[in-house]
């Protein structure tokens, strides 16, 4: 094998590790789905979140891997623009509780006096990814 393909499957590789970390502390430090479930009045229905939160990763992972292409109405459209711009509304009010948990993170693993090396390595790693999908992928 080449560098250069050794090179993309760490990169690969890492870019996963990351966001799959990222997605599991999200779901399970700020707890989520329990929190979801109290404020919807709907404890009894926690499993079917939690299926729901898995099967839409999994499925997010095999269309974002495969070039399917779906050319749906636009009264079908609607309803999935409303379920969308209402799962990120409430994933940026979620997000706004994950600074808290940075500096907790930080003292728990022993990293207290570089919490701002770390914070400048996740705004840097995002600027370049952001760069290269930007430019090279486009």
């Amino acid at each position: 094998m080449t560098i250069s393909i050794l090179v993309t499957m760490f990169v690969g590789l890492a870019g996963g590790l990351a966001v799959g970390s990222g997605f599991v502390a999200f779901l399970t430090v700020l707890g989520i789905i329990p929190r979801l479930t109290q404020l919807t009045k709907t404890m009894k229905m926690i499993q079917q979140y939690e299926w729901a939160v898995v099967l839409g990763a999994v499925a997010g992972c095999i269309f974002s891997l495969n070039p399917y292409h779906f050319t749906l109405s636009p009264l079908i459209l609607i309803p999935i623009g409303l379920a969308s711009g209402i799962f990120v509304g409430m994933l940026a009010a979620a997000l706004t509780e994950v600074l808290n948990v940075i500096p907790i993170l930080t003292k728990r693993v022993g990293v207290n006096e570089q919490i701002l090396f770390l914070l400048m390595a996740v705004v840097f790693g995002k600027i370049i990814g952001s760069l290269f999908q930007w430019i090279y992928l486009n």
